[in-house]
């Protein structure tokens, strides 16, 4: 069974959360402040972490960046703010789902993360990627980006061959839609496949990464 451990501020939350999956999944530890969830998620080295994103003593960014263990991260937050989803995917979670979520898909959310998957509630998934659709607010129309050609990124080599062809299409403007048409692929694996460029690509949203992909020659 998939090993978890259970970081959050309150501990009815953290029971509840144990008492709805711990007959799918192995409960190896539970910690309320990073410092214990630190701690215990390098002892336990579990599959996955099910992290509060806003926590008293840093929260879960501040957990990400503590632990050394090889694990996946899956943020379990009452916000379903862009910034704080933003924040805490570029930070390394694998993906972010509300507290409103069931026992059953939270259960799934989990095995799609340890698997490797970018895992978003559904209604979350289109609210972030909408947000990060939104051009910086300093771009101004009919500016030209004269940025001098920079070395080549190491995210590059991050990047699959999917990812590659999924950005491509991105910067050249084409909609979630256009480009699951295009690749024979669902929205939702185009949302995914976003999800997982601005992670690896460090950019905060739509035109940043089309600005990136440009100074790379990647569309």
């Amino acid at each position: 069974m998939i090993r978890v451990f259970l970081v959050d501020d309150h501990s009815v939350f953290r029971s509840g959360v144990r008492a709805e999956i711990s007959n799918a999944v192995t409960i190896v530890g539970e910690a309320g402040t990073v410092a214990d969830a630190i701690a215990g998620i390098n002892a336990t080295a579990p599959d996955v972490v099910l992290l509060d994103v806003h926590m008293p003593d840093g929260g879960g960014q501040a957990v990400i960046r503590g632990v050394t263990a090889e694990t996946r991260f899956l943020a379990l937050s009452v916000s379903d703010a862009a910034e704080d989803v933003i924040s805490v995917i570029r930070a390394g979670a694998r993906g972010y789902v509300t507290k409103t979520i069931s026992g059953t898909e939270l259960v799934s959310a989990v095995h799609r993360v340890a698997e490797g998957d970018a895992v978003f509630s559904p209604r979350l998934a289109g609210f972030v990627l909408d947000a990060f659709a939104r051009p910086d607010a300093t771009a101004g129309a009919g500016v030209v980006d004269d940025t001098p050609a920079a070395p080549a990124d190491p995210a590059i080599d991050a990047l699959t061959r999917r990812e590659l062809e999924v950005l491509r299409l991105l910067a050249r403007g084409y909609t979630y839609k256009e480009i699951a048409s295009e690749l024979f692929i669902s929205v939702k694996t185009v949302e995914t496949h976003s999800s997982n460029i601005l992670r690896k690509t460090q950019q905060s949203n739509r035109h940043a990464l089309t600005r990136w992909a440009h100074r790379f020659d990647l569309d």
